[in-house]
């Protein structure tokens, strides 16, 4: 129970943001037909770099990335059925987490909807635009889940980052 409750934390958590790359790479890939100007490609590259930068460095290689991997080895040291099951929920602090990371979880997840739907309403090239920079950031997000996974290797306490679960300090 406790390999698969790790495994299946990790694993959920890396085929989210791999399905969310597979449906967002297709608008990002149709800009090769969009006729762009100048503009759009400086607006293209700001949109990577910055993405890169915000979203996959600053949100997902300093705080998602390590908090889901000592959250996988939290929950492969202490399985409790339920947040077996639910690993990739328990992962990135949805259950069994501090009531800071729950409203933290729910409120960036709230963001990110009004983000999506928002985009959705906008033109090629523009959102195409958008979507490039969004794939970069959680490509950058997945290699840096990866990067903790080996960092941590056997020795957990490798990274600093606290686990949120109630009774931390």
């Amino acid at each position: 129970m406790k390999a698969f409750g790790f495994a299946w934390g990790i694993g959920g958590v890396l085929l989210l943001l791999s399905v969310a790359i597979y449906r967002l790479a297709p608008m990002a890939l149709a800009l090769e037909d969009s006729s762009m100007s100048q503009l759009h490609w400086l607006a293209l590259i700001v949109s990577i770099i910055y993405m890169a930068y915000a979203e996959g460095y600053k949100g997902f290689h300093l705080g998602f990335a390590p908090r889901v991997v000592v959250r996988a080895r939290y929950l492969a040291a202490n399985p409790q059925i339920v947040h077996v099951l639910l690993a990739p929920l328990f992962c990135m602090g949805y259950i069994y987490a501090t009531k800071k990371r729950k409203i933290l979880s729910f409120a960036l997840t709230v963001m990110i909807i009004c983000f999506v739907l928002i985009v959705r309403l906008m033109p090629q090239p523009w959102r195409g635009i958008v979507d490039a920079g969004v794939v970069a950031g959680l490509a950058l997000g997945i290699a840096s889940i990866t990067y903790f996974l080996i960092v941590s290797g056997n020795n957990p306490n490798r990274i600093s980052v606290s686990a949120e679960v109630p009774g931390d300090t």
